[in-house]
């Protein structure tokens, strides 16, 4: 199972605030981080670590360098004289830096980080957009390693008024819910299984939210064949775990996450090369549970629901075929094109269920439903898919506001066409034109008309081989951020 809450109490997650004392900034023995602008008086620490260096930080400072830097961008002094520290990091911002810059910033020194201690001199900077960002880019995965090392030295922050340290809880314990999101997609399909991912959904009772998990013969009486086909050929059996926040009255929100714990495609099999990757199909379920956790921890004034569907879709002589027809909870007849296209399936089940019993405000799913989205936007921004202009704009701006990227793409009944069935109601593929498309036209058959909805089609930032906006290479967490965002600004009560 996922190692999150097993991490050291050290490291960027678990800063410890201290007095600012330009005195430790001489014998701190690890990496020290300063901070100015170009152009600009120096602030009082890179002032004393300009003494301590006989001028070296007001000559970078002053530097063609450090001119070009963006705000947030940084030059590294190794071993400066003058100082007991390993390295100095001189980090271009401004005093009246905006959320941007701040998180700029907290990135550069988040990479930075490594098993040295650090001094970060804050003095009176804001800091939980940097803190953030620093714990969401100094992320690693170990827990698979034989020999599993803390990640990181500690981290000390100096602060003009250590009162204000309480600011920053907020901001840490969404980092948290990024890293266990993380740390749940990169985990290897032998380890996190439907049944060992229901195992630990269930544990989050803890927190305060209510759990729910549906095995398969309750799943087989509500009517979800759709879901069960995809899982019927696996030995890890199918689930549904419900996880529910009720921090204010009134309809929820609901959050539905895909969760095929592996995706071999099937018998319509996927290639050989890149198949690993397919332990991240669970990738809409990891940030599911990721905001719930954020929602608990930060006691959030919100009614939220999340859905996760737990399957593996495997080839056995048990199976799903190509040409079967399945009836969906709702009792639309679906026909089988191709059973790697299973997330659909899964979904369709369970976005009826979450509207036929919450009868939710707004319905959001997500999963990493497609490679057509890949194609489109490639794996800077998923694709945005939605009913209600007004829905849609909020979550735009929200993921804006945190530095996730994002897309609107189109629907329309012109796409219908291409997965019209003619033994059945529907196709579950209409082939490679507009595939994100018509994978979002075969989902909205299962949003009553009345309900907002969003579709988040993640499979291009889910899981990237280069480091991302917010992480290194390997899973993003994508998704908790904005969704955490758009919850307080539209669904939050107060």
């Amino acid at each position: 199972m996922s190692q999150s809450n097993d991490r050291p109490n050290t490291g960027p997650l678990s800063p410890e605030f201290l007095p600012f004392d330009l005195d430790s900034i001489v014998a701190h023995s690890g990496h020290v981080v300063v901070f100015s602008d170009a152009d600009a008086r120096l602030p009082r620490a890179a002032r004393r670590a300009d003494k301590l260096t006989r001028g070296a930080v007001s000559r970078a400072v002053g530097s063609a360098d450090f001119a070009a830097l963006e705000p947030g961008g940084a030059l590294v002094l190794n071993w400066p004289a003058g100082m007991q520290a390993q390295s100095l990091q001189i980090v271009r911002l401004g005093r009246r830096a905006d959320k941007a810059a701040l998180r700029k910033a907290g990135l550069t020194v988040g990479k930075s980080l490594s098993k040295a201690p650090a001094l970060i001199c804050a003095d009176a900077m804001p800091l939980p957009d940097m803190l953030q960002a620093i714990a969401l880019r100094a992320y690693q995965y170990q827990a698979q390693k034989s020999d599993p090392k803390p990640d990181f030295g500690a981290l000390s922050v100096m602060m003009r008024d250590t009162d204000k340290a309480a600011e920053c809880a907020d901001a840490l314990a969404l980092a948290r819910a990024v890293h266990l999101t993380r740390d749940l997609v990169n985990a290897p399909a032998n380890v996190l299984t439907t049944t060992s991912f229901a195992d630990q959904i269930s544990d989050m009772q803890a927190l305060g939210l209510k759990v729910e998990i549906l095995d398969e013969d309750e799943l087989a009486r509500l009517g979800m064949r759709a879901l069960l086909a995809v899982g019927q050929g696996s030995e890890s059996p199918s689930k549904l775990a419900i996880l529910h926040w009720q921090g204010a009255e009134g309809a929820p929100l609901a959050v539905v996450g895909k969760g095929v714990m592996f995706d071999t495609g099937g018998v319509s099999i996927k290639p050989a090369a890149g198949m690993e990757d397919m332990t991240m199909d669970m990738g809409g379920a990891a940030v599911t549970v990721g905001l719930m956790q954020a929602l608990a921890t930060r006691k959030a004034r919100a009614n939220v629901v999340g859905l996760v569907g737990l399957v593996e879709n495997m080839p056995d002589g048990r199976a799903q075929r190509p040409g079967d027809v399945v009836r969906s909870m709702k009792g639309d007849m679906i026909e089988v094109i191709n059973t790697d296209a299973e997330g659909r399936m899964v979904l369709a089940d369970v976005l009826w269920y979450a509207q036929d019993r919450f009868a939710p405000r707004a319905v959001i799913d997500l999963a990493t439903l497609t490679g057509a989205i890949i194609i489109a936007l490639g794996h800077d921004k998923a694709g945005v898919f939605s009913n209600n202009d007004a829905l849609a704009n909020a979550f735009l701006k929200a993921a804006d506001q945190v530095g996730e990227g994002a897309w609107r793409m189109p629907l329309g009944a012109g796409y219908d066409k291409l997965i019209s069935s003619r033994i059945a109601d529907v196709k579950n593929s209409g082939g490679r034109p507009a595939g994100s498309i018509t994978a979002a036209q075969f989902l909205q058959r299962f949003i009553k008309p009345e309900t907002p909805w969003i579709h988040l089609d993640i499979a291009g930032v889910a899981l990237t081989k280069s480091d991302s906006a917010h992480a290194p290479g390997g899973a993003s967490g994508w998704g908790v951020l904005g969704l955490d965002a758009l919850i307080r600004a539209e669904f939050e009560d107060g």
